[in-house]
């Protein structure tokens, strides 16, 4: 087998450039700001980066905790198969977590592929619109709709297949710089076997739709079973208010503490925060909501020690 490795300025373009000649996209990272890839034509392979491209961590970077709040209107970069990515943790903690608020604004066929990621936690969650998928083992594609979550466990292979216009997504993923890898062999749908485990964690589709609201602090909360799924490694679920315009978390033991506003108003230990607004409370320390507006829905993800649970 031969190798070569290109150093280039524009890694789209020299990706283009390989498959015109026969190459096929066998790896590419970051998603949210594609840095390196490798293709493939029988036994040839190159390595195709930017000089700037992230190496890749050998395990899980530690966690480094920090408040974060991430205001709604920074222009988004323009990252895998064409979708938009925002940042919402610009100091990806450590190299630990990365959350995107991804959109795809013209909606329609997704130029997506069979493929599956190399890591502890991945989760999406619909903000707006509906997108069309395909996961392994889970049947025929299926439509995920606004309030709809999945979680995506370690390896399994997946593919999006179309959006509607303005379609919005959340996704979280543990550690923050990860590999997208092109599975060539399968075939997607390939059946159903709900119940089989990818790393220590099974595949889980929340139906918004389908949830009650149930009561939580004051508040009402609907939960989305990713505890059983992840066997304790992450709580998720989406929380608005009831009779009280103040929610009241207690602090968190673990490692991640996230919100992403999804819609409303409210004030977070005293600053407003607004709809597409994310945040990160430090593990170990209270923080509460108040003033929260009628409307307001937030969505809520904690997770607990990555460490402790490898």
């Amino acid at each position: 087998m031969s190798e070569r490795e290109i150093v280039c300025a524009d890694l789209n373009r020299a990706i283009d450039d390989l498959r015109r000649e026969g190459f096929r996209l066998d790896v590419i990272y970051p998603a949210d700001d594609p840095q390196a890839a490798v293709l493939s034509r029988g036994e040839e392979t190159v390595q195709v980066a930017t000089p700037d491209a992230p190496p890749l961590s050998a395990g899980l970077p530690e966690f480094a905790p920090e408040f974060v709040l991430t205001r709604a209107g920074e222009t988004p970069g323009r990252g895998r198969a064409g979708m938009l990515y925002r940042d919402l943790i610009p100091s990806r903690l450590g190299g630990r977590y990365i959350a995107s608020h991804i959109s795809i604004p013209g909606g329609g066929q997704v130029a997506d592929w069979v493929h599956y990621h190399r890591v502890a936690l991945q989760m999406i969650f619909v903000r707006r619109g509906w997108v069309r998928v395909l996961y392994q083992d889970q049947g025929e594609p299926f439509v995920m709709n606004e309030g709809d979550l999945v979680l995506q466990p370690p390896g399994i292979r997946h593919r999006v297949l179309e959006s509607s216009p303005g379609l919005e997504v959340v996704e979280i993923s543990a550690p923050a710089l990860h590999e997208t890898l092109a599975d060539h062999e399968m075939t997607l749908p390939n059946g159903e076997n709900p119940e089989r485990g990818f790393g220590g964690q099974r595949f889980l589709r929340h139906i918004s739709a389908e949830t009650p609201w149930i009561p939580l602090r004051g508040a009402e909360a609907q939960e989305t079973r990713i505890v059983d799924a992840t066997h304790g490694l992450a709580c998720v679920r989406v929380i608005r208010p009831a009779d009280d315009p103040e929610i009241r978390f207690s602090k968190h033991d673990g490692e991640l503490v996230f919100g992403f506003v999804l819609d409303g108003t409210a004030a977070l230990d005293g600053r407003e925060v607004a709809p597409a607004d994310a945040f990160v409370i430090p593990p170990g320390e209270p923080w509460r909501l108040a003033a929260v507006s009628p409307e307001f829905r937030l969505l809520h993800v904690t997770t607990a020690r990555l460490d402790d649970a490898a």
